[in-house]
């Protein structure tokens, strides 16, 4: 091979030209000789040949084909030897392939590169390795050659091989071979070179390494190249950039700080690489370890320090990963940060980075920390499994979070806290054990656009006099409150979806605040809205429809603002107000409620003023147990029962409200209450205007009562009213005008309305206290019966409704109805919610 590789410095065509002139061949003609080796020699014999060259006296081979094709084709020669050069083009161009095989030039590249894969340069600082076969050019393996020929290679015990055997690897001899890294580094600087160092196959340990110039340094072995390629320090930093590196590149190789456990304590300022002021190097496709306990595996420090950091691991170390601080920047993409034993990611001190497209997971403590100050600019980035929040902004940081996913953290998402701010924007939040998001003591983020949903316990949750713009989220499916405001936190909550929750919507407790506007609330287990414990939130312009228990519910002195929302079609009351609650509830639509539009109760209070109340399965308001709200200007209509019912101790002032097409009373007053009515209007009723029964009491001032199909004012037997300047004017009388038709009054109530009248009791049919029989039963059905006169007051006629053992003769036909009912039913409420 060594004959074989000297008399190949020459190009293939003079070889072949000698050879005309040696031994027998001067007898043959000069025509026939060429033509022998050009077209008769087989291709097999001629990669035979190829394969003893190296690549400059391939790449010289593969040239004299063009060298040749140029004189063929000049025109004089084509004018006398037509027949002649033809079949010597041919043989050119075969020689030019055969030159340029990718078999003969993946063995040389191997050899002197190592890479199993072709290992592309197109630009400075930029490698990638490539497959051949889905390569655009035919012969990657030549093209990577050419690309990476000028370089020094770092490959201990070979160079004194390499420079013994000048014979042997005659035309290599511009490549440089060291047997250490700080070898190469001193004599790549001393030397015209253009920086590239190949790091081949071994463990490099304790080797010093500062660099201070745009040098490039790349592990060159078979297989995964940074698995092969080790560099390790047990004293000092294993990489430190300094001014002057600044488009200094390190790549595919593993770099590790690996200190003496005894001595650990004195490595506090060493890491794996150390970037530092005014230096800007690419570091690529690196495995970095560090089992310091007292520094991070990477650390950028100082203004200037901008590196871009690209497909590396940074996992397994026994402190933070990746600390960027003291106004450092850099761009840091496509990375794997794992199991860590502090932050995957540290960003303090004004340090902003760019951090896309980062795999940063099972980290045994927070995912990514910014704090003192602490900036960037986090994007795409998937954020999961980490021991404590995958995401922890404190003490004046302001981070920028865009499209991350930041899930299944053992605690919550984000934490937001001791002043911390930032800008979270189109992440998708989920599936972590606490909240999706935290914000408490003085925080002030912004929150927008995001999916947090399906926590094991709330989505977002702010405390401890924490803030925050909270809008534009998708907010559903958490196992409690969607958002969770208390203990004087005061956020902006506002465009958010929070919906399909296994608890309630919106949880105000323990003094919280807060404005909540033109949010949708909806299909929550719970409230849509819990107000408590002297909290005074703002809730403006929201829809909070089809909850499975109550739209809003305050509770506990929980008091606040309810302005200009929606509030429909909850199984339960669309507001219910209790336990010394006094909110404003203002201009809102509240209808569809399977239990009533608004509820006051268990001495509640509230200012309800200016709300349209209308289509609720039960009575518009209800008020009960000494509660005490003022309704004002409320328009009250269309309900499926009573317009406002009154019982069980309740009081109230009502004042200037419109109350009409109800089914049932418009206003129904029972049980010991005693309310003010003052200049409302009652009318258009489906039933009575007015019915005041069972002891209670009221004042009526200036009230219209009119048109009601029942009648106006109707008192059961032993109550006592005061009234002044009321109108009752025009009313139907259905009651009376069947009484004096001797109608029975089932025929105008059926089962569905107690109309108020005198009522009975028969001894001889054995009816009960829960039974009623009007007088008109009495007087045919039951003539000559022993019979009783019970009171005046709300009832339907058993009788009609065919419940009696007789048949009514004034009734048609008997109905399913049992026992008289003489209160409508009562409300559902809410006292068994579970609490955060």
């Amino acid at each position: 091979m060594e004959g074989a590789s000297t008399s190949t410095t020459e190009p293939f065509g003079h070889r072949a030209k000698r050879a005309r002139v040696s031994g027998r061949s001067h007898d043959l003609p000069a025509a026939l000789a060429e033509q022998y080796l050009q077209q008769k020699l087989p291709d097999e014999v001629v990669l035979k040949i190829f394969s003893y060259l190296l690549e400059q006296d391939l790449c010289q081979t593969a040239c004299v084909c063009k060298r040749f094709s140029q004189l063929a084709n000049d025109p004089i020669l084509w004018y006398t030897h037509t027949h002649f050069c033809d079949p010597i083009l041919k043989e050119h161009k075969r020689f030019s392939q055969l030159a340029n095989d990718p078999i003969l030039w993946k063995r040389l590249y191997m050899e002197v590169f190592e890479y199993t894969r072709p290992m592309m340069h197109p630009e400075p600082g930029k490698f990638y390795q490539v497959s051949p076969e889905e390569h655009d050019h035919p012969n990657p393996w030549k093209d990577s050659f050419q690309q990476l020929y000028k370089g020094a290679h770092v490959k201990p015990g070979f160079a004194e091989h390499f420079y013994s055997n000048p014979g042997r690897f005659k035309g290599r001899e511009n490549m440089l071979y060291y047997d250490t890294i700080e070898d190469a580094l001193g004599g790549v600087q001393e030397s015209h070179f253009d920086g590239l160092i190949f790091v081949h196959s071994g463990i490099y340990t304790d080797e010093w390494i500062y660099i201070e110039s745009p040098i490039t340094m790349i592990g060159a072995a078979p297989g995964k190249v940074s698995d092969k390629v080790v560099i390790e320090n047990t004293r000092d930093s294993t990489f430190v950039f300094m001014e002057g590196s600044e488009d200094a590149y390190v790549g595919y190789m593993t770099i590790r700080f690996n200190p003496d456990d005894k001595s650990a304590q004195h490595h506090n300022a060493h890491h794996c690489l150390e970037i530092t002021v005014n230096c800007s190097p690419n570091i690529d496709h690196c495995i970095i370890r560090s089992t310091c306990t007292v520094g991070s595996a990477v650390c950028v420090s100082g203004q200037g320090a901008c590196p871009t950091i690209k497909h590396c691991n940074i996992s397994d170390c026994e402190n933070v990963g990746l600390y960027i601080t003291d106004h450092a920047q850099g761009i840091y993409e496509d990375n794997e940060i794992s199991n860590n034993a502090l932050a995957g990611i540290w960003v303090k001190n004004h340090g902003n980075p760019i951090i896309r497209r980062n795999h940063i997971h099972h980290g045994r403590d927070v995912g990514v920390f910014t704090f003192d100050h602490g900036m960037g600019y986090f994007e795409s980035c998937n954020i999961h499994r980490n021991r404590i929040a995958g995401f922890e902004v404190k003490a004046y940081a302001n981070p920028t979070v865009v499209r991350c996913e930041i899930h299944h953290g053992q605690t919550g998402g984000i934490y937001v806290h001791e002043k911390g701010r930032g800008q979270f924007i189109e992440n998708k939040i989920y599936a972590n054990n606490f909240a999706g998001v935290w914000i408490t003591s003085n925080s002030d983020p912004t929150i927008r656009g995001n999916a947090i949903f399906n926590g094991n316990q709330g989505g977002v949750y702010i405390f401890g006099d924490g803030r925050g713009l909270i809008e534009g989220n998708d907010i559903h499916g958490n196992a409690l409150a969607g958002i969770q405001i208390r203990t004087n936190s005061c956020p902006i909550v506002r465009h958010n979806k929070i919906h399909d929750g296994q608890h309630g919507g919106i949880y105000v407790h323990e003094k919280g605040q807060g404005v909540i506007e033109e949010n949708e609330v909806y299909s929550n287990t719970l409230a849509g809205v819990w107000v408590t414990t002297g909290s005074t939130p703002v809730l403006r312009r929201n829809r909070i429809h089809s909850g499975k228990q109550v739209g809003v519910y305050f509770y506990d002195n929980g008091h606040g603002v309810l302005e200009d929302n929606d509030i429909y079609n909850h199984m339960y009351s669309g507001v219910q107000i209790r336990t010394g609650s006094n909110p404003k509830i203002r201009r809102n639509k509240i209808w569809g409620g399977q239990n009533g539009g608004i509820l006051v109760y268990n001495s509640g209070l509230g200012f309800i003023e200016d709300n349209e109340i209308f289509d609720n399965a039960m009575a518009g308001v209800w008020i009960k147990t000494d509660s005490n709200p003022t309704l004002r200007r409320n328009k009250i209509h269309d309900g499926r029962d009573g317009g406002i019912c009154i019982f069980n101790g309740g009081r109230g002032l009502l004042e200037e409200n419109d109350i009409f097409r109800n089914a049932q009373a418009g206003v129904l007053i029972s049980t010991n209450s005693h309310p003010v009515l003052r200049k409302n209007r009652i009318f258009d009723g489906f039933a009575a205007g007015i019915e005041i029964t069972n002891h209670a009491t009221a004042t009526l001032e200036g009230n219209q009562i009119f048109n009601n199909r029942f009648g106006g004012l109707f008192l059961a037997s032993g109550v006592n009213v005061t009234m002044k300047d009321n109108k009752i004017m025009n009313n139907q009388d259905a009651i009376e005008k069947a009484v004096s038709r001797g109608q029975c009054l089932y025929k105008i109530s059926s089962y569905t309305s107690y109309p108020m009248h005198d009522f009975y009791r028969c001894h001889t049919c054995n009816t009960t206290d829960r039974n009623a029989i009007c007088v008109n039963c009495i007087k045919k059905c039951h003539q000559g019966h022993d019979v009783e006169f019970i009171r005046h007051d709300r009832f339907f006629c058993d009788c009609g409704a065919g419940t009696l053992s007789n048949p009514c003769t004034l009734a048609g036909e008997p109905t399913h109805d049992t026992d008289t009912l003489y209160d409508s039913a009562p409300p559902i409420e809410s006292n068994t919610l579970q609490h955060n």
